[in-house]
């Protein structure tokens, strides 16, 4: 009896693993669950990146459907997604704000004035400590807040048309419409 299980627990321990692996293969990456949706969004209060004198804060994005989105210059993502959110802020839907996560703050703002500036304001999180309390794990990352600064929803990647017209456009109308 003990020369079987000396084969047959290994045995069933290679088979639980192989079960947690392809469990682990068949998630989507981009479904990452954030602990912050549902929740009032971290107060936060940094310097603009274009005017270090003037700060932007939480209660900035309160009172109005408000998009932030952390994005950086050394993000190749980041470029690939800033086309669409050229095209998120040219609807005239939602006040897009930005904060510049663990960058440079003059290759950022030359960067804003090579590719255009879609946000109303940027806030320049040089450390990255505002974007660890926003749970985030890279940039680029998009936080939907409603009116009354709640988390709304998390987009992580880059923003695509595709995804802004199957999501992020839809939720902030119906946030739009809620009072």
């Amino acid at each position: 009896m003990t020369r079987y299980l000396r084969y047959l627990v290994p045995l069933a321990i290679f088979f639980i693993l192989v079960a947690f692996l392809y469990r682990g293969l068949s998630l989507d990456p981009k479904r990452v669950p954030s602990p912050l949706v549902g929740k009032p969004m971290p107060e936060f209060s940094l310097p603009r990146l274009k005017d270090p004198a003037a700060t932007l804060s939480d209660s900035d994005l309160k009172g109005k459907v408000s998009v932030l989105n952390i994005w950086a210059t050394w993000c190749v993502s980041c470029r690939a997604e800033h086309e669409v959110l050229l095209q998120l802020a040219n609807t005239g839907s939602v006040d897009i704000y930005g904060l510049n996560y663990k960058d440079e703050r003059t290759k950022a703002q030359q960067w804003l004035q090579q590719l255009g500036d879609p946000y109303v304001a940027n806030a320049f999180d040089a450390d990255g400590r505002t974007g660890i309390d926003w749970g985030v794990y890279g940039a680029p990352e998009t936080f939907i807040m409603d009116k009354q600064g709640m988390i709304r929803h998390k987009h992580i990647g880059p923003l695509t048309v595709d995804a802004l017209n199957s999501t992020i456009l839809p939720l902030i109308a119906e946030l739009q419409a809620t009072p």
